[in-house]
Order: structure tokens, then C-alpha cells, then sequence
């Protein structure tokens, strides 16, 4: 039985706001429905800031490095994981996880497309002490499709910001992670969400997945969860 993941932003309180000058809430939250239970809120989510704020961090990552916490609840009182950025340069960005203590929980390593091995982005997962698997972004003949219609990609570009939701202008984006002939890891494009489908596999993994794969969303809508400049 698989667990579905999703990012999206936490609720807002419409009370009067806190005084004292505390800190606001952690904005986003991660989501996971598994069986027949409901759906439930697992993590909240929030990018670290490096020395220098807001602007260090959109200026590292624009060359891939990414850095977020991952929260037990949204007022910060107990850390569950950490993302860091090991290595970013020339299109390819390595990731890891780390427990509430430091422990490693596992990587990533994202291959932008045509930069690393292939002409997808490949993504490999490699949980600490397991086999990594590897995925890459949309499907060949979907993207052969997409390239056929790149004369007309001005024309979907338009009609996707109107739409408001940029499906249309972007790129195939599903991916389906497979070691040694299993997939314990998928994400659907189709409403951006990780399954995870291996029993025993470290949630904690899962939710960072979701959390870095919404960090490279949209450049077109300007979509992506940690690029705020506030």
C-alpha cells in the first residue's frame, strides 16, 4: 500500500496576530494520505536562511543549492529533517537529508537535462543503507511530442498564463524511480504528488522529495514555494 504526499500552504490564522513581535507561523505543510485513513499533515515545511537572508539564498539558489527544514508543527518547536545543498554547480546539484540529531537520512542527486547523462533530468534517491534508485523527468515519447510543438510554444505560453495554471507550456514532469527492477518512489505530475510505494521506506525521505521537487516547479508562473523575496 502506497503513501501520497503533497505540498501546499498551511492555513492562515484570521485572529489578531500575535504580539510581541513572535515570529510568524511556518507557511507550508506537507500532506499524506494512506489507505483508506484521512488525509493527515506530516511536516511543515520552511527554506533555511544562509548568513545574508533573503537575498544569499535566491543568489544560491539560482545555481541549484536549496536548504529547508522540515517541522513537526508550525510554531517550530521540534525539527524532524533538514535539507542541505553538499554540492551545486554546472547543472548538477547534490542533496542531503538529515536527521533531527545530524543522522543521514539520504540524497539526492538531481542531473539537469543535458547537463548531466541524458537528455532528461535525472533524479537518483539514495536512502542511507539502501540501493538508490533513479528517475528521469517525463516520459521520452511525451517529451517528442512537446519538441514537435515548440513553434507554437509562444502561443501556449499565453494561453497558459491566462489559464492560470501553466500546465500546458510546461515540460513532461513525471517521474518514476526504479532500482533493481522496483519502483519505490513516483511522482504524478498531474497533482504533484510522491507515492511511496515501498513498505519500511523513511517518510522522512519522501516529504523532503516532495518539498525539493516543489522548489523546481515553474519558472514560467514563478510558483516555486522558497523563492519568495519576503
Amino acid at each position: 500500500m502506497s503513501s501520497v504526499l503533497r505540498m501546499g500552504p498551511a492555513p492562515r490564522d484570521t485572529g489578531p496576530a500575535a504580539g510581541g513581535g513572535a515570529p510568524a507561523p511556518v507557511g507550508h505543510l506537507v500532506l499524506c494520505a494512506d489507505g483508506s485513513a484521512p488525509e493527515r499533515v506530516v511536516a511543515y515545511v520552511e527554506r533555511e536562511l544562509p548568513p545574508g537572508g533573503i537575498p544569499a539564498y535566491r543568489a544560491a539558489r539560482a545555481g541549484g543549492a536549496r536548504s529547508f527544514v522540515l517541522w513537526a508543527d508550525e510554531h517550530r518547536r521540534e525539527r524532524l529533517a533538514t535539507l542541505v545543498t553538499l554540492s551545486a554547480g554546472g547543472g548538477v546539484a547534490t542533496y542531503q537529508v538529515l536527521g533531527a540529531h545530524g543522522e543521514p537520512i539520504g540524497t539526492f542527486v538531481r542531473e539537469k537535462a543535458l547537463r548531466g547523462r541524458g537528455l532528461r533530468t535525472r533524479w537518483t534517491v539514495a536512502p542511507a543503507g539502501g540501493p538508490e534508485a533513479v528517475g528521469f523527468k517525463g516520459r521520452i515519447f511525451w517529451w517528442y511530442v512537446w519538441w514537435l510543438l515548440s513553434p507554437l510554444q509562444t502561443l501556449i505560453i499565453v494561453l497558459s498564463l491566462l489559464s492560470g495554471d501553466g500546465d500546458a507550456a510546461r515540460g513532461p514532469r513525471r517521474i518514476v524511480w526504479r532500482a533493481g527492477g522496483r519502483v519505490p518512489l513516483e511522482f504524478r505530475s498531474k497533482d504533484n504528488t510522491v507515492r511511496v510505494c515501498e513498505p519500511g521506506y523513511d517518510w522522512r525521505l519522501g516529504v523532503a522529495l516532495v518539498a525539493l521537487l516543489g522548489t523546481f516547479d515553474s519558472w514560467l508562473l514563478g510558483t516555486e514555494w522558497d523563492d519568495s523575496k519576503k
